[in-house]
């Protein structure tokens, strides 16, 4: 437990416990110095080991390496050919590159309810919102829970579209014993420090699809091949001869973050059941309070949840959400919000999106906040944690 301080009679926390925060012990250390040590800082061994962990862990057959999320929503939306013109249709309860990959691509992102229970996407409000220009859905595992997976794959087969899952909060997740990863026809992964496991920051596209993985493959080196399967013109002069065959991006993943990952990946499991424990404690002593809403999950699924969401029924309180996330920090306890409806920002305001298109989500972030979760937080941490949930939800009922 931290030293705690007297102010005004009440003690504070001298240091904060943090929402999140990575866990970085000495041999992730001595894999990034091996790396600074060697030939390749980038494009080498480093980079094609960790696509291969990454495959390994999950049962994917390829992987790429891209330098954030972000890419790899892009170089996947890229890759299923969306395009000017096109749909996409994913949830407003996201960080706003869900949406904003459809953008990137000319096409527009379509916003989809959530379920009020699960907070994940809502699928029978993905089928009312599909139209003849629906490319693909990106359905985003929100707090590490799954979203509705099987609903979601059968509507992308019914209809003829890609289902790219948003993966960022839920790595090493599993649905029916299937890690996610293989569970949609691309999977996108973040690395951010805040994540279950980190490469400082940086993202990975999953695929069982080979033309998929030959399209993320282009999309994230400039469209360039060394591949002379995959060129177009011969014959070749020599082995220095590449190819640009298509516009791509610089979106990959240097060498130094990949020997972080590999060596992150090797902690998964560790960190994942850390989160599940400290996940169940909160269920425990939140379970039992009518003012305070608990995630729901869908059956089959097991989640390592990035996020532990506080969703307060403000009806039955005296305090705004605000009141509550202050009283929180002065108690030494640092939370954050996940997310803003993506649709409510400026830019999205002048593309035409207005407040009301969806009353769940809206109604649902009126009254949440995220509690810290990470699998350094000592047994203390998750008390004191609770101790000041606790004490506010009874100074603050009706």
């Amino acid at each position: 437990m931290e030293k705690l301080a007297i102010e005004g009679g009440s003690p504070v926390r001298e240091k904060k416990i943090f929402y999140g925060h990575q866990w970085i012990d000495e041999e992730d250390i001595q894999a990034v110095e091996a790396v600074l040590r060697s030939d390749y800082l980038t494009c080498g061994p480093a980079a094609e080991q960790a696509q291969r962990d990454l495959c390994a862990y999950t049962g994917a057959k390829y992987a790429v390496l891209l330098n954030s999320d972000t890419s790899a929503l892009h170089s996947a939306c890229l890759a299923a050919g969306v395009g000017p013109g096109d749909e996409v249709i994913t949830t407003p309860i996201t960080f706003a590159a869900s949406a904003n990959c459809a953008f990137y691509c000319g096409a527009r992102p379509v916003f989809a309810d959530i379920d009020p229970e699960t907070y994940e996407i809502d699928p029978a409000s993905v089928e009312a919102h599909i139209t003849g220009r629906t490319k693909a859905v990106v359905a985003v595992d929100y707090t590490g829970a799954l979203a509705d997976i099987s609903a979601i794959r059968k509507i992308c087969d019914d209809h003829g579209l890609v289902y790219i899952e948003d993966a960022a909060h839920s790595i090493g997740s599993s649905f029916e014993g299937r890690k996610v990863g293989t569970l949609a026809d691309m999977t996108c992964f973040s690395f951010h420090p805040v994540k279950t496991i980190t490469a400082g920051e940086g993202g990975a596209v999953l695929t069982d699809n080979k033309e998929f993985y030959e399209k993320v493959l282009l999309a994230h080196a400039h469209g360039i091949t060394h591949d002379e399967a995959m060129m177009e013109d011969a014959p070749h002069e020599g082995p220095w001869v590449y190819e640009q065959v298509s516009l791509g991006y610089n979106y990959r993943m240097t060498d130094i973050q990949a020997a972080l990952l590999s060596s992150q990946l090797k902690k998964l499991d560790r960190f994942g059941a850390r989160r599940q424990e400290i996940c169940r404690r909160y269920d425990a002593a939140f379970g039992s309070f009518p003012e305070l809403i608990l995630q729901k999950e869908y059956p089959g699924s097991e989640s390592y949840r990035h996020l532990y969401i506080l969703h307060l029924d403000l009806d039955r309180l005296t305090c705004s959400r605000r009141q509550f996330f202050d009283a929180m920090s002065a108690e030494g306890v640092q939370c954050q919000i996940h997310y803003v409806p993506t649709y409510w920002f400026p830019y999205y305001r002048r593309q035409g999106y207005e407040r009301g298109l969806c009353p769940s989500a809206e109604e649902y972030y009126r009254g949440i906040m995220s509690l810290p979760l990470y699998p350094r937080m000592s047994d203390q941490d998750v008390e004191d944690v609770i101790h000041a949930v606790t004490k506010l939800v009874e100074n603050y009922r009706r």
